[in-house]
């Protein structure tokens, strides 16, 4: 065997690995990708390769690239199943504790995966617990890596209410070089316990101001608009208990509102629609997709309309 074809040896071989391996991870999407939906949502979902430590081994010291694969399968598969609308996300935590073994210190894997697995159903997998650890492990391969913190804070706060463990999050991340100085300034309202909407749009706010990231600045955007819908519900709900009071009946008309000196126009919601009034007295929004995360202001029954865009995501 020449020299040329001795050295062209190991390449092939890791060309070959590589090709496996991504064809492995791509099985867990591949019904997803062909043009039309699972049969069933529930239907069970394989991952053929499940040992990071043999990936790894196979890789033949390409283990960064093969995660930059897997990370890309994990994109796709959370992708695809959001556009879905589905409620099962089986293989996205074993899909990202293969990505994450592989490359440890990918934390573009740590940052989304961890929303993608903490958001409930059909939004994400609905496992912040998983989200938690998957950020936790994180740190522990990345301690200076002050985003991490406020991922984990982040996961606390909005998924688990848990506001002494978003304060904990919240305080390491503040004390590590590079740390956004507002983030000691949530700890601090953390540690207070606050749940209030005053702190969400300081939290919101924040987040908008400092992230360069589409995703996240689109998300803030879409909390802080469905923050003022529903202060703006909780002050027409405050007029309407003041009017029944007063008049032993619920206004039914903005015009009933407007003659009894309770507002001075029909009042619009953040996009500049008016709220509905309805016959029974109760205010809504005209058009609820525009406000992912509101909780007040939806037709009885109807479920929170949430939205969270995908955008693709590169290792950084």
């Amino acid at each position: 065997m020449s020299l040329s074809m001795q050295s062209e040896s190991p390449r092939r071989w890791m060309l070959a690995i590589l090709a496996l391996a991504s064809l492995a991870a791509s099985a867990a999407v591949s019904t997803l990708t062909a043009g039309h939906p699972p049969r069933n949502d529930s239907e069970e979902e394989v991952l053929y390769l499940q040992s990071p430590r043999l990936l790894k081994a196979l890789s033949l010291g390409y283990s960064g690239l093969l995660a930059d694969i897997y990370w890309t399968r994990v994109v796709q598969y959370f992708g695809e199943k959001h556009k879905l609308r589905s409620r099962h996300y089986e293989l996205l935590a074993p899909l990202l504790d293969i990505t994450t073994q592989l490359d440890p210190h990918l934390t573009v894997a740590y940052e989304f995966g961890s929303v993608f697995l903490g958001q409930r159903p059909p939004e994400g997998a609905g496992q912040p617990g998983k989200a938690v650890e998957l950020v936790e492990r994180g740190i522990r391969a990345n301690p200076n890596m002050w985003r991490l913190y406020m991922s984990l804070g982040f996961i606390h706060y909005t998924e688990r209410k848990d506001y002494a463990a978003a304060a904990a999050a919240f305080a390491r991340g503040a004390e590590v070089a590079g740390g956004l100085p507002w983030m000691k300034a949530m700890a601090a309202l953390m540690a207070q316990g606050a749940g209030d909407r005053k702190t969400a749009v300081f939290f919101w706010q924040r987040l908008y101001e400092t992230s360069q990231d589409k995703l996240l600045r689109d998300n803030a955007i879409n909390r802080l608009k469905s923050l003022k819908v529903d202060e703006d519900i909780a002050q027409l709900d405050a007029l309407q208990s003041a009017y029944d009071a007063k008049n032993h009946r619920k206004a039914a008309t903005w015009q009933e509102l407007i003659a009894a000196g309770a507002l001075q126009g029909v009042p619009a919601d953040p996009s500049g629609r008016p709220y509905k009034i309805t016959p029974q007295g109760a205010f809504e929004v005209q058009r609820p997709q525009d406000f992912p995360f509101i909780t007040a202001g939806l037709a009885g029954g109807r479920e929170t309309p949430e939205k969270f865009v995908i955008s693709p995501m590169v290792k950084q």
